[in-house]
């Protein structure tokens, strides 16, 4: 596993944070936290006289790279919406200006299209009051969007703007494109930093505990479920069925169930069901309705999709960030539990609540609030002291910088023989196995 952080070159300035005194803890690259934290592994390691995989921890250094007064900083929000957008653009910009007296500050709108002259989005400008308030709101300032954009006529803007910091917020495609550029500005022999702030509501980024927004998502989508079960318990075969994010990973719905403590089923990528057959959803549920007269169902976007294989909605081709396409798992449940209960003349009341865009569009929770500030700081940090090619990310409780090129090679997914998925079994009383 390569850990290591590239740097543009030697850090000889004296950080302005060392006026602060003794109040300020500075790291170096020697900091490290351990990537396995158990006693075993390290003890393995150390026995074969191997260093252990570690990570180069995150934090103000004493010397820096940059000189704040040539400094031009650039800020881009990219992919879906997500809590705390806005937490991290303030934060930034104010870590920059107080911290270290970074005067210019742009912000490029509507993701890396607004790296593109063509596109017509005039950089925003953006200082401590610009932004003051901006954490209140959801969404981004810069608005955002999706898809690949030209590295070279990006890295062009840069060039032309004396941009060299560049703060890149967003998820897997993000973090791509962020290190498409590092290779281009690499190329031309620039010297400009390339940070990422890993952004995704679904929490499925490798080798981090949490992505920001995260925990304000799935509080909202408690909210829903909750909505859900009251209708459920109000008529009698009530179902309440909720579609929560997560297309590749199933952190929301399994967080929601076990907050809310109302949910009955719960349907994730990670774990194949079928609804046909004496162990199969159908029955569980009709099985749930003959004792309790409800049920609450939470199902993830991209549970399911196998069985969506020959449906007119099963999704075709790819969207402008090249994911793909996936039917709609929600409305086809709900067409297939009303079939089959009408089939097995069981009189059903069915709501049905999507609320992916309400929950995205929130602002962000205080503690998630808390959380982006930390991330924005510590980006700045690593920025000035000529850190690219990497971002910032929490690893067993401690904050750490890690290569863009480590963490865009898969997703972090439920384990479903780990804590987590047992305790939603537990939790919700579902079979293990709905097959």
């Amino acid at each position: 596993m390569q850990t290591t952080i590239q740097s543009i070159g030697k850090c000889e300035i004296r950080s302005p944070l060392q006026r602060l005194g003794p109040h300020i803890q500075f790291k170096d690259d020697e900091d490290r936290v351990l990537f396995d934290h158990s006693f075993a592994e390290t003890a393995r390691a150390f026995a074969k006289g191997e260093q252990p995989v570690s990570f180069e921890s995150a934090g103000p250094r004493e010397r820096i790279f940059f000189d704040p007064s040539r400094v031009n900083a650039g800020i881009v929000t990219c992919g879906g919406l997500c809590p705390g957008l806005n937490d991290v653009i303030r934060g930034i910009v104010v870590e920059l200006y107080y911290r270290y007296g970074v005067q210019t500050t742009y912000g490029f709108r509507y993701g890396y299209r607004g790296l593109i002259h063509r596109y017509g989005h005039a950089p925003m400008p953006l200082r401590p009051d610009k932004v003051a308030n901006i954490h209140l709101s959801g969404g981004t300032i810069l608005g955002t969007s999706r898809g690949p954009q030209s590295a070279a006529e990006m890295v062009d803007t840069l060039e032309e703007m004396k941009v060299n910091l560049l703060f890149v917020i967003g998820g897997d495609g993000t973090l791509r494109g962020a290190m498409e550029l590092c290779g281009e500005i690499e190329r031309r022999g620039r010297r400009i930093s390339v940070v990422g702030i890993p952004k995704t509501i679904d929490n499925d980024i490798m080798f981090l505990d949490k992505t920001f927004g995260f925990e304000t998502a799935f509080a909202e989508a408690v909210k829903s479920v909750e909505c859900a079960r009251i209708e459920a318990v109000g008529s009698p075969n009530g179902v309440g069925l909720v579609k929560l994010m997560g297309r590749d990973s199933g952190f929301i719905a399994c967080f929601t169930a076990l907050a809310g403590g109302a949910v009955n089923f719960v349907l994730i990528p990670e774990v194949p069901f079928q609804l046909e057959g004496a162990r199969g959803l159908l029955e569980a549920l009709r099985y749930r309705l003959e004792k309790h007269k409800n049920a609450v169902i939470v199902v993830s976007e991209g549970a399911g999709q196998d069985l969506l294989a020959s449906q007119p909605s099963r999704g075709e081709g790819a969207d402008a960030s090249g994911n793909k396409r996936f039917g709609d798992i929600g409305l086809f449940l709900k067409q297939r539990i009303a079939d089959f209960c009408a089939s097995r003349k069981i009189d059903l009341n069915l709501k049905y609540i999507d609320p992916s865009y309400t929950i995205r569009s929130v602002p962000a929770s205080a503690h998630d609030n808390v959380y982006c500030s930390h991330l924005a700081q510590l980006s700045v940090h690593a920025a000035m002291a000529g850190k690219t090619g990497m971002l910032v990310g929490c690893w067993h409780g401690a904050f750490v910088h890690l290569p863009l090129e480590l963490i865009t090679h898969g997703r972090r997914k439920v384990n479903p023989r780990e804590d987590l998925w047992l305790a939603v079994l537990a939790a919700t009383g579902q079979p293990a196995n709905l097959c």
